[in-house]
């Protein structure tokens, strides 16, 4: 498993969290538009639920960046290089 896979996996139960979905339902290809709660509260909610997840703290820029679990995927990335 490589490091996005885990991230992903990671997400994907974030999104479970955030939204009671099937975790298996959310792909790198997922956009907001493809999930009903992925609203703006439930944007805070997924947020959440990450900084829980992987023990980061997300800025505001970052939150405006995530409109797909991409986007997501690669600024977790990008946060837990830089936590090591």
């Amino acid at each position: 498993m490589n490091d996005n896979d885990y991230i992903l996996a990671n997400v994907q139960e974030a999104f479970k969290g955030a939204f009671d979905i099937n975790p298996q339902l959310v792909s790198m290809e997922t956009t907001a538009s493809d999930i009903s709660a992925w609203d703006s509260v439930g944007h805070l909610s997924l947020a959440g639920q990450l900084e829980e997840v992987f023990g980061i703290s997300l800025d505001v820029d970052e939150l405006m960046e995530m409109e797909s679990v991409r986007e997501i995927v690669r600024i977790v990335s990008t946060k837990l290089s830089k936590k090591v």
